[in-house]
């Protein structure tokens, strides 16, 4: 079987603005390094719409509204500081769902080993009711609870290693002991969230990073903790957060990562799966704002998959 490539060309349509770190090139970067010959293998997936259902599967129809609604006919609209809409956001963000949830229907069903979806906005940051830190709607998630409700799977694990804590994964699923959230983070940095005490009803596990912190750190703490417990877990499907900007070029964190580290944290992750969920796996883009260093790093992380 294959390795399923979600692209879209709507996805660049969600514009932020001359300067925003999650840009449109961030995409251009990613499909230019997986339009290589040593990627002709991958099965390549146009991102389907979703409709409003699937986002109300985690999020209140109030935000729904609200962040529709905010969206401006021409020019750009600021949620916060950070977060920015555009015409073109609601197409994208509807995408960035309905490849998620079509990769889950196509995995389960045995059509593909495994999935990346290469989506945007990113997601993990927003919360049922609040968007924030570039994201506006919580892709994994969604897919998380799409997979819980339509597939009536009983254990999901998702993992996240974005440099940035998931504060809106965590929220989500924070009661939720059927759904194993563990996160790798910088901390003290944005958004403030994933001290280890947090733990929710046992299900949620937060691993900071300090800064300067590099690969082999990063590494055994995973061996000594994230894996250990999502083995434990036995998950009937693994989602992965796949945010790229702890790597030591990326401008918005400080951990010193390498490409090298997320393909092994890849062929761990594919191992886990391969033993507790028929290999069921898939993964969603999240950040990553040094453009050669991402390209770099959905490199290895893609070939991690493909070689599952």
């Amino acid at each position: 079987m294959a390795t399923l490539l979600y692209q879209h060309p709507d996805f660049l349509l969600h514009d932020t603005g001359l300067g925003h770190p999650e840009s449109p090139d961030r995409l251009k970067a990613v499909d230019k390094a997986l339009s290589s010959p040593e990627f002709a293998g991958l099965t390549r997936m146009a991102a389907p719409e979703a409709d409003s259902s699937k986002l109300q599967l985690i999020h209140t129809p109030q935000h729904i509204e609200r962040i529709f609604n905010s969206m401006p006919q021409q020019g750009l609209a600021f949620i916060d500081g950070d977060t920015v809409v555009s015409a073109g956001s609601k197409i994208a963000t509807l995408r960035a769902a309905g490849a998620v949830c079509d990769a889950i229907d196509r995995v389960l069903s045995k059509q593909a080993d495994n999935a990346f979806c290469a989506v945007r906005p990113p997601g993990h940051h927003a919360e049922p009711d609040r968007a924030m830190g570039f994201c506006l709607f919580n892709n994994v998630a969604i897919g998380a609870e799409y997979a819980r409700r339509h597939h009536h799977l009983e254990r999901i694990a998702i993992v996240d290693f974005d440099v940035h804590h998931g504060n809106g994964t965590q929220k989500a699923f924070y009661q939720q002991p059927n759904v194993l959230y563990a996160s790798s983070h910088q901390m003290p940095h944005y958004p403030g969230t994933g001290d280890p005490s947090e733990t929710g009803v046992g299900n949620i596990i937060n691993v900071a990073l300090k800064a300067g912190e590099g690969s082999d750190v990063f590494r055994h703490r995973y061996q000594k903790r994230i894996l250990p417990a999502v083995t434990a877990f036995k998950p009937d499907l693994i989602l992965i957060s796949a945010g790229f900007d702890a790597h030591k070029l990326d401008p918005l964190a400080s951990i010193q990562l390498v490409e090298a580290d997320y393909q092994w944290l890849t062929e761990e992750l594919a191992a886990i799966a391969k033993t507790s969920c028929e290999g069921r796996l898939v993964s969603v883009l999240e950040g990553g704002y040094h453009l050669s260093a991402l390209a770099a790093s959905v490199a290895g992380h893609v070939k991690a998959l493909m070689s599952a």
